[in-house]
């Protein structure tokens, strides 16, 4: 599952107290705990079968529903399930809240043992290996896939044919302190690559930050919009490793350099969490989703949030670059005895309405880009920031072996960012590990 699991500005802290937060990283700088995407979603377009469409209607479906969900939205998901039950008032759902970090062994024996739920969320990053056990059942013709953000709806998308329809989505954008830049000379936010090396030098040398930036030493989700900005990826249209491209290499080389250059701490405690260093000025920019506007607010108290800005991901001549986009999905099992009322319940938490409800209940940012148009998520620039971001986010590709392919990437990272391997020597080993290890197809 993806640290960030899935994510993030009333309810945000409650939120973050779930995210498990990847060795050698921001534990501030997840979301939530399950982020991914399909081989579509890493880039390039994608097409995705769906099933002939179901009969949602209120008056004739009935019987009980199963629904699963993960972390705080599986305590908190009873909203939504009163919700639906009073618009379908003959269907009786039943939710059970499942922990992260027992989420994929929990359904891994619920599939074996025929006993799955009807309904449940999953991370995007399991779509793959969850897909390939036959266990899922295709999205019917109901859903329109154009109501939703593309790279979020790819993410569903495995081996051609649409599994899973997204809940809800994050993604990154760069907090940096304005103050100190301004004190260092720097009047706007970084909009490239260059820009965003000259800010952290100045913030270092002239602002009086300990630091120029704060970042992963070992995360891929704050690599790999480097290296999509600059035209890379994880795997090519034909499904092949492109990890040792000129493309890959570059970006890890420029990564690399906030390191080299001791604008970033090579050492990064277990469980480092970016929020009071932000606050105290160590870190004066870190990339993260929305989740930290709150925890931020909170921390810093009365006038913070004057003192610092949120935007868009730096590309690398300008902005915006391309963003990691994480969240979770909404998945119908094929054992389920009710699959109508089953997708009739992923409808209804599709609305506009309700996904501007999710919102308000838990912060998670709506997967449907009509949920937007509420007030609730107009009222702060800095959110619409990240609804703007999601309009250039790609994810990792939705295959089954993800899990290891992402161990390896942050491996050699590790070795690049504090130690002496050298990115030319890292994209070539990652690029033979993922190779061997395949893609699980």
């Amino acid at each position: 599952m993806n640290k960030l699991s899935t994510r993030p500005v009333a309810a945000l802290a409650a939120m973050v107290v779930l995210v498990v937060a990847a060795c050698g990283t921001n534990s501030g700088n997840g979301g939530n705990g399950n982020n991914g995407g399909s081989p579509g979603s890493s880039g390039a377009p994608v097409e995705g079968s769906q099933a002939p469409a179901v009969s949602v209607d209120p008056n004739a479906l009935k019987g009980n529903l199963t629904v699963w969900a993960m972390g705080n939205e599986g305590t908190k998901l009873g909203v939504l399930a009163d919700a639906f039950m009073s618009a379908y008032p003959n269907v009786k759902v039943s939710v059970t809240p499942v922990d992260w970090g027992q989420a994929v062994t929990k359904l891994q024996t619920a599939i074996g043992g025929k006993q799955t739920p009807d309904v449940s969320q999953m991370g995007t990053d399991m779509m793959g290996q969850f897909a390939q056990t036959g266990a899922l059942e295709a999205v019917p013709a109901n859903f329109d896939k154009s109501q939703y953000f593309e790279s979020a709806w790819n993410t569903g998308i495995v081996n051609g044919t649409t599994y899973g329809v997204p809940w809800y989505v994050e993604t990154r954008a760069l907090y940096w302190r304005k103050d100190i830049g301004q004190k260092a000379g720097i009047t706007q936010a970084p909009g490239n690559w260059d820009d965003l090396m000259a800010a952290a030098k100045a913030m270092k040398d002239k602002g009086g930050a300990k630091n120029g930036i704060g970042l992963g030493t070992k995360n891929w989700q704050e690599l790999m919009p480097f290296v999509w900005s600059n035209g890379g990826d994880i795997m090519d249209s034909s499904g092949k490793f492109t990890f040792d491209s000129p493309q890959f290499t570059e970006a890890l080389t420029y990564y690399k350099s906030f390191f080299e250059q001791g604008l970033a701490p090579r050492n990064v405690p277990e469980g480092f969490d970016i929020t009071p260093a932000f606050v105290s000025g160590t870190h004066p920019m870190f990339f993260s989703g929305p989740w930290h506007i709150s925890l931020l607010d909170d921390a810093g108290g009365s006038g913070f949030k004057d003192k610092y800005e949120v935007s868009p991901m730096p590309g690398k001549t300008q902005a915006p670059g391309t963003s990691f986009i994480g969240g979770s999905n909404w998945v119908v099992f094929k054992d389920s005895p009710n699959k109508d009322a089953a997708w009739a319940f992923v409808q209804f938490v599709s609305k506009p309405e309700i996904q501007a409800q999710w919102y308000s209940t838990v912060s998670d940012l709506p997967a449907v880009k009509a949920g937007w148009d509420q007030a609730a998520l107009k009222d702060d620039p800095r959110v619409d920031v990240f609804r703007k971001q999601l309009d250039t986010t790609k994810a990792q590709p939705a295959i089954p072996t993800w899990s290891e392919i992402s161990t390896a990437i942050n491996d050699e990272m590790e070795k690049v960012t504090t130690g002496n391997e050298s990115p030319e020597d890292a994209t070539k080993a990652l690029q033979q590990k993922a190779t061997s290890i395949g893609t699980g197809g």
